[in-house]
């Protein structure tokens, strides 16, 4: 009797390994955008999202923040990689696909990557979201300032 207790037992715990297993390996292959959103909300609790776009694989979020700067999450797994992209901090090409962006992060190298979206207009909005982080300065303001302050006055 006590030896068919144990089987029984035995028998369970490989069951609930293996559901288990199961699970994190779903949650590895098809990781969960609200979790991401979560994660980046404690990684910069002062950074408002505004709109996000996954990637057609869903292992990236780019993210629209409240200041016209740009968020990324990229998914380990379980785990994510939360950026904030600064301005004049990121370079972007198109990719040969029309859907997609290749991003090159300077000062994180192991970010860079060629990122698919479902489509172009998504690719496209993203590509703005991370164009508008940056910050050139125009002709126009360096002319300005060089300017002295009664010729300002008198225009």
């Amino acid at each position: 009797m006590l030896w068919l207790l144990f089987i029984i037992i035995a028998i369970l715990a490989g069951a609930f390994y293996m559901w288990m297993n199961a699970r994190a390996e779903r949650d590895w292959d098809d990781p969960d955008a609200g979790s991401a959103m979560v994660e980046f909300g404690r990684a910069f609790p002062e950074e408002a999202i505004r709109a996000l776009h996954s990637t057609a694989d869903r292992k990236a979020i780019f993210l629209r923040l409240h200041d016209g700067k740009a968020g990324f999450i990229q998914s380990h797994g379980t785990h994510y990689v939360c950026h904030v992209i600064q301005p004049g901090k990121v370079r972007v090409n198109s990719s040969d696909s029309g859907r997609g962006l290749i991003v090159h992060f300077p000062d994180f190298a192991y970010l860079d990557n060629a990122f698919e979206f479902h489509n172009a207009a998504e690719a496209a909005e993203v590509s703005l979201w991370l164009l508008g982080s940056f910050s050139p300065k125009s002709e126009f303001a360096a002319d300005e300032a060089n300017v002295p302050s009664s010729a300002q006055a008198s225009e």
